[in-house]
């Protein structure tokens, strides 16, 4: 078995043609060489042998990552990314062997959304992250805020007064900025704070994971412009379990880099794909994940478009994931 895999091409992608021809090598790959993922994939009797499209490659429920340890590699992990979770619940572990696949993962992309981190000065409001360990977006805003390289750019747990005189005096020296923050917390400040920002990106992460009551997009997205006075609330869409992450810059539509594409699933049937704006399970695929798993069946309920945009309407209820008890091993 080939235990490497020459990963530098990942980010050079640019057309359909070759993340197909990235993704099938990559399923080939991880099939040979991550025994959980094959083993699964012969549950459902499919190999090599038999898979020829995007959608013939068997995605493994997001679920796995909470008590297998999906590897495709002998390397030790070098991290742990783990997601956040009730007390007593189990939670997702993601082995990282290769950390500069992730830096160059979500350094490329958010040169290609955004521009240099060096072109902002980066806050971030994200208390529930920062007060746990082994957050990959911790990971990613904190190195993110080191390359922004300004003298303001930093991390505010729960305090709004500092943070409000802060975005305060960016916004009279026209200094162009980045506040990312997790939704409850985004939604605290607007509370407490009325702001008319005309140089600052506002982006959530999500989440509010029972600190508020859960609301619609269009709902968080209103109350966030009038708290900011933005025309438009951005929003970066990535998980524990994932090395990419997709962004919106408004009205929920999320973009992935050339490296990461969205199918959508049937809910009934996990292996029948839905056609553009049908809403369905969300599978991603993410060439970063190389040394992991490159192909997630989420939890998540989405559409995409024929410009393979995609948006998030929600999540299934654990009772609804049909589709998942047909692929348990």
């Amino acid at each position: 078995m080939n235990s490497e895999l020459h990963t530098e091409g990942i980010f050079q992608i640019t057309t359909d043609i070759e993340f197909k021809v990235a993704a099938l090598h990559t399923f080939r790959f991880q099939y040979a060489n991550n025994l959980v993922y094959r083993t699964f994939c012969n549950h459902l009797k499919m190999t090599p042998e038999n898979v020829h499209n995007l959608e013939d490659i068997p995605f493994i429920p997001i679920q796995f990552f909470k008590d297998k340890q999906l590897l495709s590699t002998t390397k030790v992990p070098v991290e742990i990314f783990t997601s956040s979770g009730t007390t007593g619940s189990l939670t997702s572990k993601h082995f990282v062997t290769d950390i500069e696949l992730y830096k160059n993962s979500y350094l490329t992309a958010f040169k290609q959304f955004y521009g240099n981190p060096s072109e902002f000065c980066i806050v971030a409001l994200l208390p529930s992250y920062l007060e746990r360990e082994g957050s990959s977006l911790i990971y990613m805003v904190n190195d993110l805020i080191e390359k922004s390289g300004h003298p303001k750019s930093g991390f505010f747990l729960h305090d709004t007064e500092r943070l409000n005189e802060q975005l305060t005096i960016l916004e009279a020296r026209n200094t162009k900025t980045l506040l990312i923050g997790v939704s409850f917390a985004l939604l605290d400040f607007c509370e407490k704070h009325q702001l008319k920002l005309n140089n600052t990106v506002i982006m959530e992460t999500g989440g509010m994971k029972g600190r508020r009551k859960e609301l619609i997009r269009e709902e968080l997205h209103h109350l966030l412009k009038q708290g900011f006075g933005v025309d438009d609330i951005h929003s970066e869409y990535g998980m524990t379990e994932l090395l990419s992450q997709a962004y919106s810059k408004g009205n929920g539509i999320f973009k992935c880099p050339p490296w990461m594409k969205v199918l959508v699933r049937d809910t009934e049937d996990p292996f029948t794909y839905q056609s553009y704006a049908k809403t369905g399970g969300v599978n991603v695929i993410d060439l970063a994940n190389i040394y992991s798993c490159s192909f997630i069946a989420t939890q998540d309920l989405g559409k995409k478009y024929e410009d393979d945009s995609f948006e998030i309407l929600g999540r299934f209820d654990s009772s609804d994931i049909r589709g998942c008890n047909l692929m348990v091993l």
